[in-house]
């Protein structure tokens, strides 16, 4: 039995046009002209999750994006959109740097980078015009190192469960929901593979435990920004 899903399928696409024809403006998030281009220190996993970490399980209020993204569901897609723009990038340049992975970490690179382009290439579309632009990347070697990469693929992937989380209940359109939904657990899927990857005995397939949390935009983009690799 097949399980695919086509995304093509979801009609998004005029809804989120319509709703991005009410957005004036310019939607570029400030902070990625304001990253810093110094730095690029070795992001470890511990680190960063835990600087993301909730102060309490089960946030009774989630912030939604700045509101440089664009109004509403619109904001949404386009913060959704930037994060994608980051994994995309990594994982197109370890892909390029042909790191020597064992065959299971190799099969999640080819499997993770074709996602995460796909969807860029989805939440463009469906955002038209109003999608933010690509910005500049300088990864400083955590994706050409084989233990950094491996490191700093299980941050960004667990990154990616917290904040689609922190925004799903935000969205008000219930097709632009279904489809953030789609990417949602396709993220966990990497996060839990990575995870495997990472430390066999499991701990990591879900390091929240029986329940994820949901991140907060100002919380997930402040860990962005302080790993330096949006450099304009």
């Amino acid at each position: 039995m097949s399980y695919e899903i086509n995304l093509e399928e979801i009609d998004v696409d005029g809804a989120v046009r319509e709703a991005a024809d009410a957005v004036s403006g310019d939607t570029r998030l400030s902070f990625l002209k304001k990253a810093g281009v110094a730095g690029g220190a070795m992001v470890s996993g511990g680190a960063v999750l835990s600087a993301l970490a909730p102060t309490a399980l089960g946030a009774t209020s989630v912030g939604r994006p700045p509101a440089k993204f664009g109004k509403g569901d619109v904001g949404i897609l386009n913060y959704a959109l930037t994060l994608e723009y980051l994994e995309a990038a990594f994982y197109n340049g370890a892909t390029a740097a042909n790191l020597a992975l064992s065959p299971q970490a190799a099969a999640f690179l080819k499997v993770v980078t074709r996602d995460e382009n796909a969807h860029v290439a989805f939440l463009k579309k469906a955002l038209g015009h109003k999608a933010v632009s690509t910005p500049s990347f300088d990864f400083a070697g955590t994706n050409t190192n084989v233990e950094k990469f491996m490191a700093t693929a299980y941050v960004l992937e667990n990154t990616g469960v917290h904040a689609y989380l922190g925004q799903v209940t935000n969205i008000k359109n219930p097709a632009y929901a279904t489809a953030a939904g789609t990417i949602l657990t396709i993220e966990a899927r990497h996060a839990a593979v990575i995870g495997l990857l990472n430390e066999a005995a499991g701990n990591d397939i879900a390091p929240e435990g029986p329940f994820d949390k949901p991140y907060t935009a100002a919380k997930v983009l402040k860990a962005v920004t302080e790993t330096k690799f949006i450099t304009s």
